[in-house]
């Protein structure tokens, strides 16, 4: 497995990916009736697929910082990195990150997450948000931001809400993290 910058001829793939990761999540939810309302019926498209055509044409878009996971030529994972803020420091936010289905569980996922982390910290990023689980993103260095004196701007998220500091962390970064707009068109 190779994991590099994402290509202009990697959309197709890519979205093909998001489709696989986070399609079943939507499907299973349809007994939840807001889910349902929010998505549509089951065949609806996960709104991760949109997420990310429309980070493409946001000025939060870091196309050095979109990678993809390949193997044999095939995209099997992508994740993310797109200009986020915290009051007026800039700062970075992760996602989405998926693996297609049948290569979820075997490390493409955590590998993905370490090429994101290092990459972020080699252009001396100073912090990196998530909306994620606090059971699995541990694991990379990520810590509820409160702990930091970051919130997120929308209240309903602090349940959720990570920080990951990197080398050029700077403990004057607090405040209210902010992500890119088409963030808040889920």
């Amino acid at each position: 497995m190779l994991i590099r910058r994402e290509r202009a001829d990697d959309a197709a793939a890519i979205a093909a990916v998001l489709r696989s990761a986070f399609g079943p999540q939507y499907a299973n939810a349809d007994s939840d009736r807001e889910t349902a309302e929010l998505i549509g019926d089951s065949a609806a498209e996960p709104p991760e697929v949109d997420l990310v055509t429309r980070l493409r044409s946001d000025s939060g878009w870091i196309p050095t910082l979109s990678m993809v996971a390949v193997e044999y030529d095939t995209v099997i994972g992508h994740v993310c990195l797109t200009r986020a803020g915290v009051g007026p420091f800039p700062v970075l936010a992760l996602g989405p990150i998926g693996v297609l289905a049948e290569h979820q569980g075997n490390g493409i996922g955590a590998a993905m997450m370490h090429a994101a982390l290092g990459a972020a910290d080699a252009l001396d990023e100073p912090l990196i948000g998530l909306l994620g689980s606090f059971d699995y993103y541990p694991q990379f260095g990520f810590i509820p931001a409160a702990r930091l004196g970051i919130t997120p701007d929308e209240p309903a998220w602090v349940s959720h809400f990570q920080v990951r500091p990197l080398s050029a962390y700077d403990a004057q970064i607090t405040g209210e993290f902010r992500y890119a707009e088409p963030f808040y068109d889920l």
